[in-house]
């Protein structure tokens, strides 16, 4: 492990290209760019089972968040794409439109 890929370290990163940069992972930024709320949201939940899973075990806590990225990342990459039902639950939490824009009439942004 890096000596700078500590627990603590990895609670200070906000953006999806920081968790690449932080494992050393190589990626495609437009991919990243594009699929940044779906790759993050799918990295989440295996996060949680991470910290469940290897409470108390820092070595094997991090080599399972960088696999987990690995494997997300493998399946954007390889074409997933989230189901209607994932895109509509978005939208509802998010008012009805994108997370850069302004809802205008209709609830939508016009994206």
């Amino acid at each position: 492990m890096n000596t700078t890929q500590t627990l603590e370290n990895f609670y200070a990163l906000t953006d999806a290209e920081d968790y690449f940069e932080f494992f050393e992972i190589d990626y495609d930024k437009t991919l990243v760019n594009v699929k940044r709320f779906h790759i993050l949201k799918e990295y989440s939940k295996l996060v949680k089972q991470g910290f469940e899973k290897y409470e108390g075990q820092e070595d094997a806590l991090m080599d399972f968040l960088k696999f987990s990225l690995l494997r997300v990342y493998g399946s954007f990459k390889n074409g997933y794409s989230p189901s209607a039902a994932d895109v509509f639950d978005m939208f509802s939490k998010n008012g009805g439109g994108c997370l850069s824009c302004i809802p205008q009439e209709g609830n939508s942004c016009g994206c």
